[in-house]
């Protein structure tokens, strides 16, 4: 029951009827005797007013809240006081409902919601100049009457330090009382039984106990926009704990998961007023206000009745009008770069037009786009949609991180990041984590140089969580490790699975709820490759998504790529599930297949970048160099993905690999005739050809038995397939020593212990095979000297791919070769010279000397620049003379095929 009956009196104000209460008090319904109007009388909480410095705040405040005059402000008439009742308010009587019981018959249609919502921040502003914090914002103090809606008790509530007891009389906020997240959402948390106040809409500062100000009042707006879009809480809870730990740690699961078709823009505002830094907030509700009424005049601008139908509550949002100028160009299919988008309107990709927008993004001027296996590389929008960061290469060769703004013309490169590669946004999109030089490091983008977080010696991808923790993949074949964006020591929290053949897991990337992440999972078998979701808690991943390449998650779906095509799958974040069939929304996207990369990422806005260029598809050819990089020949027509050629003793013959459907095959071309017959015929993906000394038969990767392991065919093609090697390893081939008595091949572990090592098979004897280097490392790429006293290989031990030689049969000792990184080795038939790939692709050569037990080595140089698809490691061999060499090349240069921009890329679903 309250206090007062109908019929007292407080001055001269008769109480008509109660109207409720809150933490501040009760209120009543009364009738001003002076003037013969209708007020709302709120009677103050006693324990309020106890403190000295609470009352002076009280009328100090009062005093500047009756001076405004605002249509969305519930004005403020009167103040008294009672000798029994004690202080007590006089405000304008408002008939209708608030928006806390709206909220019970569902979320708002977006265009109440943004009227509702400009009028408020409006209000805000208003009072925000005068120096007046609200404190309380929250559904149940935003009335909706007939003449629109009103802000109620402005300034005045200042809820009580967190933990407050004894004197206060008040009940500690962070009780574990149990929230009313059950029949009625909107209704207020409560404590031993009386109404306290509501958790749910403070913010940080105020939750830690500091002082609120108008970045507080913007955060509660926020989290009450979310509400009415939304009909749920943005941080629900089941005690008062879990709330303030939610809205301390979390960031509220996107509108668009209960609203489709809700422009990106609104997610936006709502998420930047919900940052947890009120640094990093509107700084102004002006600000907030303008975002909304830009939203609610593209919602009816539009181009057409279809582009501005409110759908399920929702409305698609428009254009601005200079994007609507640059519509004609798209509906004539024409792309344009974003120098003209940039000179043709402020670009705020945030602000998701109605129909899907095309652009070409170029590399900037005197660079090239970056793509290879080494680096497995693409550009990654920042997670608000603002900036594009990618790889490329200037005219000195060295490759860096490049951002551009995507409201600018020019990108910046960011200045000490030169041999980076794979790079990711934090959450905020102020800082990059990239790997080089055998760290994972981190960068802020508007300056300031990288900071070391931790060892990692060949990065496959990274994901960065809004409470600093990072997920990475430290190298080619590890699980998914974690570690602080601070620093500190990593720590697994997946494991490979030898039973379903997995032999990596990469590109890892958190969900909405920072608790979830997925990942793609390379293995040997088909039927385990492909997406995974896990938890940072732990427990087994599940696979949800097969395939050669990984997925992302964007909007409500995960998109991936199949055989050249960009889908869209429906990802339920509750269930952990795909959900309906995958939709075909775009063709002619890129992947890099080795490295398992879809060259595909999107914001959280909306906002969608993709490579058209494949690992899979496209014109490739075997082309024959000189020295100098002049092309003296070919071999064969353009084909589709063509590599590791080798050539046979004899230079005769020329063993290679074609991709086809479901796999690769080894064809063999007569280079006299310039005739190709195919090798193997099992349906079986087959790999790595290498040749016996004499020709006669030739050693191949197959995973016809489930994993990859060693079979030897003869080179004519006359008889079956023999596997030289039976367990539970993957193996493949590297070299075949010139005295015809070793094979060096490379093993994967399964239990995973080690790296992929070089082993070696003695094809005498026994035919035991042994370890020739094993350990954490990844060594790869071997091959003998033409006397079998050295093997050349490469290896990651310093952080970055290097080529060593080490004497033979046993690695005793070791000497480095190449200086700033180097793959695939290969030696001049009379051992006096060894060339390899820098991490550029230049074919480099480098003088060797032997001098008893040792070697001495020269300085490599340059011999030309190679241009093999973006995949592609063993892309070369030398000729017998080493006069010329036989290259994969590619027609067309990837490196200049502009990144294509899709602005509001979930507009192409509707065309389905």
């Amino acid at each position: 029951m309250l206090g007062l009956a109908a019929g007292a009196k407080l001055g001269p104000y008769e109480i008509l009827s109660p109207l409720g209460a809150g933490g501040m008090g009760e209120v009543y319904q009364a009738r001003d005797t002076r003037l013969g109007r209708d007020v709302a009388v709120k009677v103050l909480a006693k324990h309020l007013i106890s403190s000295p410095d609470f009352r002076q705040r009280f009328e100090r405040e009062a005093r500047t809240l009756s001076s405004l005059q605002h249509p969305h402000i519930c004005v403020l008439h009167d103040i008294g006081h009672d000798e029994v009742a004690g202080e007590f308010l006089v405000m304008e009587f408002l008939e209708g409902e608030t928006v806390a019981e709206r909220l019970k018959r569902g979320k708002l249609p977006l265009q109440e919601l943004l009227k509702i919502g400009m009028g408020i921040a409006d209000a805000l502003d208003k009072a925000h100049r005068k120096g007046l914090t609200h404190r309380d914002l929250k559904p149940a103090n935003i009335m909706l009457t007939k003449s629109g809606s009103k802000l109620m008790d402005f300034g005045l509530a200042k809820p009580a330090p967190l933990g407050a007891v004894g004197g206060t009389g008040l009940a500690p906020l962070l009780s574990a009382a149990m929230t009313a997240d059950g029949p009625s959402p909107a209704s207020p948390i409560t404590s031993a039984g009386s109404i306290i106040g509501t958790i749910q809409y403070m913010s940080p500062e105020q939750i830690e106990g500091k002082e609120a100000d108008a970045r507080s009042d913007i955060f509660a707006f926020g989290a009450t926009l979310y509400e009415m879009a939304t009909g749920a809480r943005a941080f629900p809870g089941k005690s008062q704990i879990s709330v303030a730990s939610a809205i301390l740690e979390k960031d509220p699961e996107p509108i668009s998961k209960t609203q489709p078709l809700a422009p990106a823009s609104l997610d936006h505002v709502i998420a930047q007023c919900l940052a947890k830094n009120p640094e990093d907030r509107f700084q102004s509700a002006q600000d907030v206000g303008l975002e909304l009424k830009w939203i609610a005049e593209s919602a009816t601008r539009g181009f057409s009745q279809e582009d501005t139908n409110l759908k399920g509550g929702a409305a698609v949002a428009g254009h601005r009008p200079a994007l609507q100028r640059a519509l004609p160009w798209a509906v004539a299919g024409i792309l344009f770069i974003v120098g003209i988008i940039g000179t043709a309107a402020y670009f705020r990709l945030e602000r998701a037009p109605a129909r899907a927008i095309f652009a070409q993004i170029p590399p900037p001027a005197n660079t090239k786009f970056v793509f290879n296996s080494i680096n497995a590389s693409n550009g990654e929008l920042s997670p608000d949609g603002s900036r594009l960061l990618f790889l490329a290469s200037g005219v000195e060769g060295v490759e860096r991180l490049w951002v551009l703004a995507l409201d600018s013309t020019a990108a910046q490169p960011l200045v000490g990041t030169e041999h980076a590669f794979t790079p990711f946004w934090s959450p905020d999109s102020k800082y990059v984590g990239f790997f080089a030089d055998g760290k994972l490091k981190k960068i802020d983008i508007g300056g300031g140089a990288p900071v070391d977080i931790c060892d990692a010696s060949w990065g496959r991808g990274g994901t960065w969580a809004t409470d600093g923790t990072i997920l990475f993949a430290p190298n080619i074949n590890s699980p998914i490790e974690r570690v602080s964006a601070g620093g500190g020591t990593p720590v697994a929290i997946t494991t490979l699975n030898s039973t379903s053949g997995q032999t990596s897991h990469r590109w890892p990337e958190f969900l909405p709820d920072g608790q979830h992440f997925i990942f793609f999972s390379n293995s040997t078998t088909r039927d385990h490759a492909g997406t995974y979701v896990a938890s940072v808690k732990g427990g087994e991943p599940k696979l949800i998504l097969k395939g050669n390449s990984n997925a992302i998650y964007a909007q409500g779906f995960l998109l991936f790529v199949d055989s050249g095509n960009l889908m869209a799958q429906q990802f339920d974040l509750n269930q952990l599930q795909l959900r309906g069939d995958p939709v075909e929304i775009q063709g002619k996207v890129g992947t890099l297949d080795v490295a398992d990369r879809s060259l595909i990422t999107a914001s959280a806005t909306g906002v969608l970048a993709y490579w058209s260029i494949s690992g899979g598809t496209g014109s490739f050819q075997l082309k024959w160099f000189d020295r100098a990089g002049k092309q003296v020949g070919a071999s064969g027509t353009p084909t589709t993905l063509t590599f590791s050629p080798r050539l046979s003793r004899d230079g005769k013959r020329l063993a290679f690999q074609v991709s086809r459907v479901g796999g690769y095959d080894i064809w063999i071309t007569d280079l006299a005739r310039d005739t190709r017959t195919r090798l193997t015929f099992n349906p079986a993906t087959n790999t790595s050809p290498v040749w016996s000394p004499d020709g006669i038969e030739i050693a191949f990767s197959s995973n016809r038995s489930g994993i990859n392991q060693i079979f030897v065919k003869s080179s004519n093609g006359t008889e079956a397939a023999r596997r030289l090697l039976n367990d539970d390893a993957a193996d493949d081939p590297e070299s075949w020593s010139a005295d015809g008595r070793y094979l060096a091949f490379q093993r994967t572990d399964p239990q995973r212990k080690f790296g992929r090592n070089l082993w070696i098979l003695p094809l005498f004897g026994d035919r035991k095979p042994y370890p020739f280097i094993e350990s954490s490392f990844d060594q790869l790429y071997a091959e003998f000297s033409p006397d079998v006293k050295w093997l050349a290989y490469t290896s990651d031990e310093t952080g970055r791919p290097e080529v060593y030689i080490a004497p033979f049969p046993k690695a005793n000792g070791k000497w480095e070769v190449s200086t700033q990184g180097g793959v695939v080795p290969t030696w001049r038939r009379d051992g006096k010279e060894l060339y390899y790939l820098s991490l550029d692709q230049k074919l480099m050569a480098v003088d060797i000397r032997e001098n008893n037990n040792s070697v001495e080595i020269g300085s490599p140089h340059v011999l030309f620049q190679t241009n093999p698809p973006p995949l592609v490691l063993r892309s070369y061999d030398s000729a017998a003379d080493s006069s010329k060499f036989i290259v994969v090349t590619q027609s067309l240069n990837a490196s200049s095929v502009p990144v294509t921009l899709v602005i509001n890329w979930p507009a192409l679903l509707e065309k389905k």
